[in-house]
């Protein structure tokens, strides 16, 4: 079954600048670039899952995808990737589940590995694709001022019970926490998987649950120092918050308001990030 978050997919209209921008955000380097089936790559490896910056480039399946995101919805975050050891397996399981899994097609980047879309019908709005590695990447170590990790990826749902059947029973990501919360006007849900967690927020009050689209909404990244972060990223000329006190007693978090290709983004310290759900 699923075991870890492999990667977060970003669609862009323009590569090289994209590139550009997370460079300077994450305080790293490019790992490696790709073109395949109509769509050119460029992927950062972090210590817990990786950024997949694509950009249409022509003809071919992966092309037609995001040039579809991107008409749709412009740029910014497109869908997640789960990492399975067996994706034949998975593929199976998921299917019982209710959630049919499409045929897997080989992929070539730095290591070699396979990857199959979920039916778009059972994922709710959210593209969510099935990653089976062969290899693994190692990502190389940052400056104390630069990104480390994902501590978690955001999704908005109008229908929270919706959520919890896709991503607790049918994806299986074990579900931690569930708070409510009025003064925040909101419903949080946590799903560890691996060593980042997938946090659903639905609205509270209103009409109560509907039909509609789930949306990524965000991404939170650890960092070791936050002030030496915000400083680094500031100078590069990002609109960044002042570092301030986060929800979790003892954490230090700062929000990126601009530069990074239609992906809200929060900085926090990573001593005492969402792994301690």
């Amino acid at each position: 079954m699923i075991e870890a978050l492999n990667h977060v997919a970003i669609a862009v209209r323009d590569l090289d600048r994209a590139a550009s921008a997370f460079g300077a955000l994450l305080g790293r380097r490019a790992d490696w670039r790709e073109e395949a089936a109509g769509a050119r790559h460029t992927w950062f490896q972090l210590a817990n899952m990786a950024i997949d910056l694509v950009q249409p480039d022509g003809p071919g399946e992966s092309g037609d995808r995001v040039r579809a995101q991107i008409e749709a919805h412009g740029e910014g975050l497109w869908g997640l990737a789960f990492g399975v050891s067996d994706l034949d397996e998975t593929r199976r399981l998921l299917g019982r589940r209710g959630a049919p899994v499409g045929e897997a097609a080989a992929l070539l980047s730095t290591d070699a590995w396979r990857l199959a879309f979920v039916d778009p019908a059972a994922t709710h709005g959210v593209s969510i694709a099935l990653a089976e590695r062969t290899g693994r990447f190692e990502p190389k170590p940052g400056p104390a001022d630069a990104v480390q990790a994902l501590d978690h990826v955001v999704i908005n749902t109008p229908n929270p019970d919706r959520a919890v059947a896709l991503y607790g029973a049918r994806l299986g990501l074990d579900f931690r926490l569930d708070r409510s919360n009025p003064q925040w006007g909101s419903r949080l849900m946590f799903f560890r998987c691996g060593g980042a967690v997938v946090e659903i927020g639905s609205r509270l009050g209103g009409e109560g649950p509907t039909d509609g689209p789930d949306k990524l909404s965000g991404l939170a990244w650890r960092v070791t120092d936050p002030e030496a972060a915000q400083a680094r990223i500031a100078k590069a000329g990002f609109d960044v918050s002042e570092v301030r006190n986060g929800r979790k007693p003892g954490t230090k978090v700062f929000t990126v308001r601009s530069g990074v290709a239609g992906a809200p983004t929060l900085m926090l310290s990573a001593e005492l990030g969402s792994e301690d759900v």
